[in-house]
C-alpha cells in the first residue's frame, strides 16, 4: 500500500538522501580537522593556520546546517503529503463501503485508525528512513575513516560491541511490532468507549448509570496505560543498553588508544580524532534503537490500515449497469421480494410483491420489524435484494447506476440525522453539496477529482432536463437563502426557525442534538423536500410532530410533490389514509393492501389498529 507512495515521491526521497549522505560526509571533517588543530598546537603551529582551520570547522559546520534544513523538507516533507493522501484515500474509500461494515465496526475504532495509526506510518517514512539511512551511512563512513585516517586494530577492537547491537535489534523489532498492535488496539477500544459515552451521555445521566460509565472507562483507559507501558518498558531496556554498548566501545577507544599514543604508533591529534569518531558512532547506534521501534510501529499501524483497504464495498454498479440511465421517473415494481440480513436468520422480508405508479402515494403500515424500514433500505440500495427483484421504470434496480438511484431518491431516514452545521446548511446538503467542492480537488493529482466531475456534470444534464424545478432552484441553493426558506416553509419548520435569534445561520449540535425532536425531523423532511427528486420516501417521520403540524406538512406533501412518487412509513393511520394504496406488514409479509376505506371493511389489522386510534383520540378530548 506505501509502496505507491513512496513510488511517487522517489525524487523526493533521493533527493533527501544525497544531502543527507552530503553532510555526513560533512560531519566528517570537523574531526579531522580537530585532530589537525592538536597535532598543530603540540608541533608549533602558527595562529593563523589554527585560524583558518578554525574557519573550515565553521565553514562546515554552516553548510551541515542547511543541509540538515535539506534532508528535512524533502524527506519529512515527503513523508507528510504521504500521510495527507493516506488519509484521504482512506476516507474516500471508507465512504464507498457498505452498511454492513459499518454495521459490523465501531465508530472510535475508525477514528483511532485516522490519527495514531496514520501517525506512526507518517514516523515510519520520514523519522525512521532519515535515522536508518543515516545510520547505516554514518557507521560505514566513520568507520572507514577510523581504519584509513587513525588506526585498523583500534577501529576492529572499538567496533566488537557494535555487534551485540545487531543481533539484538532483530528480536528487539518482533517484540516491539507485537507490543504496539496491542497498544493501538487498546487505544481504539478506549477511543470507541468514550465516542460512545458521549454520544449517549443523555441516556447515561436519565438512566443514572455516570457511575458505571466512569467504571467501564477507568478499565479501558488502564488497559491503555498498560499496553503503553508495556511499549515504554521495552523502550526502556533496550535504549540504556544502547548507552552501555557505546560506553564500552569509548572505553576500549580510551584504553587501547591511550597505549597507542603511548608507544608512539599514534599521535595525539589522531587519538583525538579517534574518540570523537567513536562518538559519532554514538547517534547510528541510537537511531538503530528509534528505527527498529518505528519501523515496528509503522508495520503494525499499516497492517491495521491495509485491513480497511481491503474490505471491498458489496454495493457496487455492476456489469449490468446501464451507464446511458440519466434519470427516473419514480414508477416502482417489486416483485416476490424476500430479504434477509444475514443467512440463516429470519427474513426480514419474505415474498412481498407490490406495484407503484410513477405519482402514486403508497403509504406502510406495520408493527415494529414487520419489515417497513428495511424496504426503504433496499429501495435506495443500501442492501441488495435477496430473492425476487425491484424495479424502477422498469429497470432492474442492479442496472440503475448507484448515483442515480439515489439522486433520484430523497430520504428521510428514522434517526433524522443532522449534522453539527447551521440549520441552512443540514436544509441544503442534498443540494450544495453537489457543488460545494474545494477548488484544491479538482487540481491535477487529486483522487478524486474525476468522480466529483462527472458527478457535477451529470447532474447539470439533469438539471438541463428539468429533473428538478429549475436550474435556478440550484444555483440559489449554494449561495441564497431563498430556496431553503421554501423548504422549511413546506415542512413547517420556517417559522421556529425565524424564532432563533441567528435563524438559519444557527448552528445545531452534534447529530442536532440542541434542538427538539420534532424541529429536527421537519428540519429533515425540508432537507429531502429541497432535493424535489421524483422518489421521496419519509420512514416514519412525523411521529414527533402533532396533528395539526403533521396535516399541514401532509397538505404542502400532495400539493408540492403532484406527479412525484411518496412512499410515507408510519404508525399513526392519521399520517397515512389519504394514500393511494396502503401496505399493511406483519412479520415481514404483506398481511393486507388497499385504500384506506377498502381495508376499513375487511376488518383485519389496519380497521383494529384505527378504532383503537379513534378511541385514543376521544379519550385525549375528554
Amino acid at each position: 500500500m506505501v509502496v505507491k507512495y513512496i513510488k511517487k515521491y522517489w525524487v523526493s526521497y533521493l533527493l533527501g538522501m544525497i544531502v543527507l549522505l552530503a553532510v555526513d560526509y560533512l560531519g566528517l571533517l570537523i574531526p579531522e580537522y580537530t585532530g589537525d588543530v592538536t597535532d598543530g598546537l603540540i608541533a608549533g603551529m602558527g595562529m593563523a593556520e589554527v585560524i583558518s582551520l578554525l574557519v573550515k570547522i565553521l565553514f562546515v559546520g554552516g553548510l551541515m546546517a542547511l543541509g540538515r534544513f535539506g534532508w528535512r523538507f524533502y524527506i519529512f516533507g515527503a513523508a507528510r503529503k504521504i500521510e495527507y493522501e493516506l488519509r484521504g484515500e482512506m476516507f474516500e474509500h471508507l465512504a464507498t463501503l457498505s452498511m454492513r461494515y459499518y454495521n459490523e465496526n465501531k465508530t472510535g475504532d475508525l477514528m483511532a485508525h485516522f490519527t495514531n495509526d496514520l501517525g506512526a506510518i507518517r514516523m515510519s517514512l520520514g523519522p525512521a528512513v532519515i535515522s536508518t539511512f543515516d545510520a547505516i551511512v554514518m557507521t560505514i563512513m566513520v568507520i572507514a575513516k577510523m581504519i584509513i585516517h587513525v588506526n585498523l586494530s583500534l577501529t576492529l577492537l572499538a567496533c566488537i560491541p557494535m555487534l551485540v547491537i545487531l543481533f539484538g535489534g532483530i528480536y528487539y523489532g518482533g517484540a516491539a511490532e507485537r507490543r504496539f498492535a496491542e497498544k493501538q488496539k487498546a487505544f481504539s477500544d478506549m477511543t470507541d468507549q468514550v465516542q460512545e459515552s458521549v454520544s449517549g451521555i443523555r441516556v447515561i445521566k436519565a438512566f443514572v448509570q455516570e457511575r458505571e460509565e466512569r467504571e467501564a472507562f477507568a478499565k479501558a483507559n488502564l488497559n491503555n496505560k498498560q499496553k503503553n507501558l508495556s511499549v515504554v518498558k521495552l523502550q526502556a531496556v533496550v535504549m540504556p543498553l544502547l548507552d552501555v554498548i557505546v560506553g564500552i566501545s569509548s572505553v576500549i577507544a580510551l584504553l587501547y588508544g591511550g597505549k597507542l599514543v603511548l608507544d608512539k604508533v599514534l599521535t595525539a591529534g589522531e587519538f583525538v580524532a579517534f574518540t570523537s569518531y567513536v562518538g559519532m558512532l554514538t547517534w547510528p547506534m541510537i537511531a538503530v534503537g528509534d528505527s527498529i521501534n518505528s519501523f515496528s510501529q509503522g508495520f503494525a499501524s499499516m497492517k491495521r490500515v491495509e485491513a480497511i483497504f481491503a474490505e471491498k464495498p458489496e454495493i457496487v454498479d455492476g456489469a449490468e449497469v446501464d451507464r446511458n440511465l440519466l434519470a427516473l421517473r419514480g414508477g416502482i415494481s417489486v416483485r416476490h421480494l424476500t430479504f434477509a440480513y444475514q443467512q440463516g436468520i429470519f427474513p426480514a422480508l419474505r415474498d412481498l410483491s407490490v406495484e407503484i405508479k410513477e405519482g402514486e402515494t403508497l403509504a406502510i403500515l406495520g408493527r415494529t420489524g414487520s419489515g417497513k424500514t428495511t424496504f426503504a433500505n433496499l429501495l435506495v440500495r443500501m442492501y441488495d435484494v435477496g430473492e425476487g427483484e425491484i424495479k424502477i421504470d422498469g429497470h432492474g434496480i442492479k442496472e440503475i447506476p448507484l448515483s442515480i438511484l439515489r439522486e433520484s431518491i430523497a430520504y428521510v431516514p428514522q434517526d433524522n440525522f443532522l449534522f453539527s452545521d447551521t440549520l441552512q446548511t443540514n436544509i441544503a446538503f442534498g443540494v450544495r453539496r453537489l457543488f460545494d467542492v474545494p477548488e484544491e480537488v479538482f487540481k491535477e493529482g487529486a483522487a478524486s477529482a474525476k468522480i466529483f466531475m462527472s458527478h457535477k456534470e451529470r447532474l447539470e444534464e439533469y438539471l438541463e432536463r428539468d429533473f428538478f424545478q429549475s436550474k435556478n432552484r440550484m444555483d440559489k441553493a449554494y449561495g441564497d437563502l431563498e430556496p431553503v426558506m421554501e423548504a422549511a416553509k413546506q415542512a413547517c419548520i420556517h417559522e421556529n426557525i425565524m424564532d432563533f435569534p441567528k435563524k438559519y445561520s444557527t448552528m445545531v449540535g452534534e447529530r442536532g442534538v440542541t434542538i427538539s425532536g420534532g424541529q429536527k425531523q421537519r428540519s429533515s423532511i425540508a432537507r429531502a423536500l429541497m432535493k424535489n427528486a421524483p422518489i421521496l420516501i419519509l420512514d416514519d417521520s412525523l411521529s414527533a410532530v402533532d396533528t395539526d403540524t403533521e396535516e399541514k406538512i401532509l397538505a404542502s406533501l400532495k400539493k408540492n410533490r403532484a406527479g412525484k412518487t411518496t412512499i410515507i412509513i408510519a404508525h399513526r393511520i392519521s399520517t397515512i389514509q389519504n394514500a393511494d394504496h396502503i401496505l399493511v406488514l406483519d412479520r415481514g409479509e404483506m398481511a393486507e393492501y388497499g385504500t384506506h376505506n377498502e381495508l376499513i371493511t375487511k376488518g383485519g389489522i389496519y380497521a383494529k389498529l384505527y378504532e383503537k386510534q379513534q378511541l385514543e383520540k376521544q379519550l385525549e378530548k375528554e
